[in-house]
């Protein structure tokens, strides 16, 4: 359905996004996830038309974005991050309009805004000004906007950034019902609202991909592994790394700066099939290190997230 390939976006000296390369089959959902600044709003601009590539290729049902970007438009609903809305306008003034731009009939406009007041839950707000509704509402109208013309495809760029926890539910709830019928991408930064609504998952960051699978895959590997904290006062790093890096099960070992004077705290990333926590604290009563800090922490997929959008 959609074919990423080589993908790059400068700006000036700057490279928003660096060479990725993805694809998305029909019904899927997924979520392009990353820290703020990691490329993602740049991405679906790209993919939706708004920007044009410094490189490489979008291919969606055939259709290069290069050459037959009008066509690609049509199959897709966007959603930016801040619902384009007329807030003088009255919700069904505002449908209305939006429905006759796209080309809609009075009769088939009238049945698509019934679709889209049940889908969306507008029918308690359709006579009241855009401007009075809390910003949870604004983005139910703004995603009945997106559908008007019932796209193949809908891009959202962090549907429920800004909203209350019963306004995520509301929207998520919407999200997995267009996803039944529809190809959906969205972006987020909070990976338990994209562990809640998609069945697939694209990391990001630094405008590079540095994870692409199912939910399930990635939290099968979220169980893989598990993580040791390990604090000393006045040692030796070089010291400390060399004799710790011995134990057999250790994985990786990263200094974290606490930002307290002497103080040095180490990240143990372990292999899940061995505790090797007596094994480590052997080694600490071998030596005169002071001990202050000695916990496991259970890896989850907000772990793996750190992980891989965390500079070493």
């Amino acid at each position: 359905m959609i074919h990423v390939e080589n993908l790059s976006k400068y700006y000036g000296e700057f490279c928003a996004v660096d060479q990725i390369s993805f694809d998305i089959e029909r019904g899927e959902i997924v979520g392009l996830l990353g820290p703020n600044g990691a490329g993602k709003t740049t991405t679906l601009r790209m993919i939706t038309g708004y920007f044009r590539p410094t490189s490489g290729s979008i291919r969606i049902k055939d259709h290069s974005i290069a050459t037959e970007a009008l066509q690609i438009k049509r199959l897709i609903g966007y959603l930016p991050e801040s619902a384009p809305l007329y807030h003088n306008m009255l919700v069904y003034d505002y449908l209305l309009y939006i429905a006759g731009i796209r080309g809609l009939s009075q009769e088939k406009s009238r049945v698509r805004i019934r679709e889209l007041v049940d889908l969306c839950s507008l029918d308690q707000i359709m006579h009241k000004s855009i401007s009075e509704l809390s910003k949870g509402l604004k983005q139910r109208v703004g995603l009945a906007h997106a559908m008007m013309d019932d796209p193949e495809i809908l891009v959202l760029d962090e549907p429920t950034s800004g909203l209350d926890p019963n306004q995520i539910v509301e929207i998520r709830d919407i999200i997995k019902e267009i996803g039944r019928q529809k190809t959906v991408i969205l972006s987020t930064h909070i990976l338990s609202e994209a562990e809640a609504t998609c069945n697939r998952l694209v990391i990001i960051n630094k405008g590079k991909i540095v994870a692409d699978d199912t939910t399930r895959a990635l939290k099968q590997r979220a169980n893989e592994e598990y993580t040791l904290h390990v604090s000393f006062k006045e040692a030796d790093l070089a010291e400390v790394e060399k004799e710790i890096s011995q134990v057999n099960g250790i994985r990786r070992v990263r200094r974290i700066e606490t930002g307290e004077k002497r103080m040095l705290h180490l990240k143990l990333t372990c292999f899940s099939d061995h505790d090797i926590r007596g094994e480590v604290y052997a080694v600490i009563r071998r030596s005169d290190w002071e001990l202050r800090e000695f916990y496991r922490e259970t890896e989850s997929l907000e772990n793996i997230f750190r992980e891989l959008t965390t500079e070493v």
